[in-house]
């Protein structure tokens, strides 16, 4: 009698694909903009310059949500290229609306699991930046390993900066922006551009979570670190 065949290990996930509602509009912009604005996931290494049609510096956005932060900030730096990745298909869909909206043609979306889009998608020192704002807390201890932020894959975004290339996480749990500030300060790729936690850079808008947050007095923390 054969044994049966061990069976291949489900990568633990950092999200959980919520339901959530999807509104009409965000389906319809879904539906008409995804293949204008959207890249779809292939284990392939991208052509950044190609597809943006110039050679400007790239910016990864990991968990772009509603998409409101990532339109703001694209609308502001028109010289630079983003490219978001979120998995949550009202977040897609809002931040297509907002491409359309806004006329932005610096920004494209990846609705896939970013850590397979950064290992397979992304070439070494590709980007300029890399931002992460605001990712699963997953707050209970028990579930801390679903972190997305874990020293081998901070290892691996290090990787894909350029040198002199940025990353920048911010939270609002203290835990999770401690934990990152000592895996980015171990990782031998990268060195702090603070003694500590940073204050909010200019560019990235604080959002109405975060001030809603702020006025009953929870705080929120800035990580941002250069590859050497």
């Amino acid at each position: 009698m054969n044994a049966p065949r061990p069976q291949p290990r489900r990568p633990i996930r950092s999200f959980v694909l919520r339901q959530g509602r999807f509104s009409p509009a965000q389906q319809r912009a879904c539906q008409a903009l995804l293949p204008r604005f959207g890249i779809p996931y292939t284990p392939a290494l991208l052509d950044l310059a190609a597809i943006f049609g110039r050679d400007n510096p790239k910016i990864l956005e990991i968990g772009s949500g509603m998409g409101e932060a990532t339109a703001a900030i694209a609308e502001a730096q028109p010289d630079q290229d983003f490219v978001a990745i979120e998995v949550h298909s009202p977040g897609v869909g809002g931040l297509l609306k907002l491409i359309e909206d806004k006329r932005l043609a610096n920004l494209r979306i990846v609705q896939h699991d970013a850590v397979d889009v950064v290992a397979h998608m992304i070439a070494p020192g590709a980007l300029a930046g890399i931002h992460v704002f605001f990712p699963d807390p997953w707050p209970k201890k028990r579930h801390h390993k679903r972190r997305l932020l874990q020293p081998e894959f901070i290892h691996t975004l290090a990787q894909r900066l350029a040198p002199g290339g940025y990353l920048h996480v911010a939270t609002d749990w203290e835990d999770y922006a401690t934990d990152v500030l000592a895996a980015a300060s171990a990782e031998p790729l990268l060195v702090n551009t603070t003694a500590s936690f940073a204050p909010r850079p200019a560019y990235r808008p604080a959002t109405k979570f975060e001030r809603r947050g702020l006025k009953l007095g929870h705080g929120v923390w800035d990580i941002v670190f250069e590859r050497r």
